[in-house]
């Protein structure tokens, strides 16, 4: 399986392209509008199409690359079901998959950052049948949990997302300790408090030493969630609306 990660370090956005070169078959998941032209040259390089852009989630604090990259690739859009994009794009459930020859990438539903929020378990068929990474989106970053109110809209609400991710957290510790952690953020994002500057972990490092993970109880970890709650993102609705309907570019 080809892999690489991609830092946009102004934003501190970490994205993703990978796949199968013996089946050419490549993704990218949440893309930077900044680094689309690098996911196609990237790509190019080891002659291999993007056929699928997926997103965890409707993003908040940037604004993405999908719509561009879909429409230069001709690959097909997926996103978590009830996300609600507006443009046309494959909506995953839980436990659906995205074949790429040998590599295959399977939805796993972590609501809390967004209501709708995947994260993607990915597999490498020739090396073992079980699964080798998952990307975490917003739900689990290296050291800390994302936030819980950029999708909340406020009040009552933002505790009720901040005890959903206490639920994402306990679903996604399930996983083997040796599955590779790679998050959409890294330090100097504001979509999560306490961040470490390396952009990527396992599952059983994060379950020894991330301190989201260490509250006793749903109570301690959403009122610590909402206490250490970063600023707003700039333009946070622009961005939003932007995203939500696929013309981004156009629209900011």
């Amino acid at each position: 399986m080809f892999f690489r990660q991609f830092l946009h370090d102004e934003t501190a956005c970490a994205s993703y392209l990978f796949g199968c070169k013996s089946k050419a078959r490549f993704c990218v998941v949440d893309p930077h509008e900044a680094l689309v032209d690098t996911y196609l040259a990237t790509a190019e390089a080891q002659g291999i199409p993007i056929v699928a852009v997926l997103e965890t989630h409707l993003q908040a604090d940037h604004v993405s690359g999908l719509p561009a990259l879909v429409a230069r690739s001709g690959a097909t859009a997926y996103a978590p079901a009830g996300a609600g994009f507006e443009f046309d794009h494959v909506a995953l459930e839980d436990g659906d998959t995205v074949e790429l020859g040998n590599t295959v990438v399977t939805a796993f539903a972590t609501p809390g950052h967004a209501p709708a929020h995947h994260a993607y378990v990915v597999t490498d068929l020739t090396r073992a049948p079980e699964p080798w990474m998952v990307l975490t989106g917003d739900a689990l970053l290296v050291g800390a949990a994302g936030r819980p109110d950029l999708h909340a809209g406020g009040g009552d609400r933002i505790e009720e997302m901040a005890r959903t991710q206490f639920r994402t957290l306990a679903r996604l510790m399930e996983l083997p300790d040796q599955v590779l952690v790679y998050p959409a953020h890294y330090a100097g994002s504001v979509c999560g408090a306490g961040l470490s500057g390396n952009p990527a972990s396992t599952v059983g490092f994060e379950r020894r030493a991330n301190r989201a993970l260490r509250a006793r109880s749903e109570d301690e970890f959403a009122r610590d969630l909402i206490a250490e709650t970063p600023a707003a993102p700039e333009r946070q609705a622009e961005i939003v609306a932007a995203n939500r309907a696929g013309h981004a570019t156009a629209a900011l």
